[in-house]
């Protein structure tokens, strides 16, 4: 049996699978084009470089988000942003706690679950940082990798936390543009 690029075979079965060109794929909204450039100003306490918003936002993620949508609307996706919005919040004000609490093991976990949350959605500075705030609370460096103990975690999670609140805050202010973008069209 012949087969072409726009063929496959499962079971000695043709199945035609859509051509590259016609396939829909999601070019990078203007946000992450054009607003995201200059993010620093969307964050003047602290400069988060970031001159192509590939740190900012996995568009491969988010794009996958997208493709879950109706055709019509977004409203699936900003549903599901949204409700993250909620709960990045409310851990962030758990992770303060924590910290005035020294309680490193649950900042740990608080990272973890802020970190898997936020790769879900594409947050790749967000998941970066809380990726760090997990393996401190675990007595490791940053990589995961060597020993620290308790007093020198707290001094590294300490930075971290409102570092990642900035992170998040510029990457909220950027899908609340898209979603603002998506319901003008």
């Amino acid at each position: 049996m012949s087969s072409t690029s726009a063929d496959k075979v499962i079971d000695n079965k043709k199945e035609s699978v859509p051509d590259k060109e016609n396939y829909k794929c999601l070019t990078p909204p203007s946000f992450v084009t054009s607003k995201i450039k200059d993010i620093s100003k969307a964050t003047p306490e602290e400069d988060i470089e970031d001159e192509s918003g590939e740190d900012l936002l996995d568009m491969a993620t988010f794009d996958q988000l997208l493709d879950m949508d109706d055709e019509e609307d977004h409203e699936f996706s900003k549903s599901i942003v949204w409700d993250y919005f909620k709960q990045a919040e409310t851990t962030f004000e758990d992770m303060d706690g924590a910290l005035e609490k020294k309680d490193l093991s649950e900042l740990s976990r608080l990272g973890h679950f802020l970190k898997g949350s936020s790769a879900a959605i594409g947050l790749r500075m967000v998941k970066a940082t809380c990726e760090k705030i997990q393996n401190i609370g675990n007595l490791k460096d940053e990589t995961g990798i060597s020993s620290i103990d308790s007093e020198e975690a707290l001094k590294q999670i300490a930075p971290l936390l409102p570092l990642v609140n900035k992170e998040y805050k510029a990457a909220k202010s950027h899908l609340e543009t898209f979603y603002e973008e998506q319901e003008t069209r």
